[in-house]
């Protein structure tokens, strides 16, 4: 809906993973990007494809017909580790970690970096830490100060510089059905977001 696509288009990621309805006729174009949308549905397509054979390659089995298309392809994962986060894992060459400046998240991505490791050894031997990026920032308030420098000791290199800063306009652009780039390409978040991709280009074609 961030880029105009009404909800509970079909098909979507639902219908190519569990119908293996082909990834080509699920992209929606949009003027902001190419997209496949997900629906509600998609809750359902853990259990469904716990009886699937390669159950955690399917998404990069449908995947892999689109990679001669695309420079990049994003895959947005739910903060959950179930069946549908080791598709992505498996699909992916790189995880580009956000997490806001808090203290449980910073407890949090230990044990994300150790299941990033567990497919890494088991599932996808190509997989690896793109980075970690500091969202809902705040430079302001002591704790995000602190988070950020424990993070840096912890990640070195792999903390990215940008950090995406608190924004109403952030919050206001999916309700206008526009990527925030579109929607006020001046704020700060707008700003934030193009240094990401500027810092993320450079590194991945560094």
């Amino acid at each position: 809906s961030g880029m105009g696509v009404p909800k509970n288009t079909k098909p979507g990621t639902y219908e190519m993973m569990s119908s293996g309805v082909a990834p080509s006729d699920c992209i929606i174009k949009t003027e902001y990007g190419d997209c496949i949308p997900t629906n509600k549905e998609l809750a359902a397509a853990s259990v469904e494809l716990i009886d699937k054979d390669r159950r955690e390659f399917v998404l990069k089995d449908a995947l892999r017909t689109l990679y001669t298309e695309y420079d990049y392809i994003i895959i947005d994962c739910p903060p959950s580790l179930e069946l549908l986060t080791v598709n992505a894992l498996v699909a992916a060459n790189s995880v580009l970690i956000p997490m806001q400046c808090e203290y449980f998240a910073l407890e949090g991505i230990a044990d994300l970096l150790t299941s990033i490791r567990m497919c890494n050894r088991r599932l996808n031997r190509g997989l690896d830490v793109e980075g970690v990026l500091l969202t809902m920032y705040d430079p302001r308030t002591n704790l995000t100060v602190q988070v950020a420098n424990e993070l840096k000791k912890y990640l070195g290199n792999k903390l990215y510089e940008t950090t995406i800063p608190r924004s109403v306009r952030l919050a206001e652009a999916p309700s206008h059905g526009m990527p925030v780039t579109a929607y006020d390409k001046n704020s700060k978040g707008s700003l934030a977001y193009k240094a990401l991709a500027r810092e993320f280009i450079k590194r991945t074609e560094g």
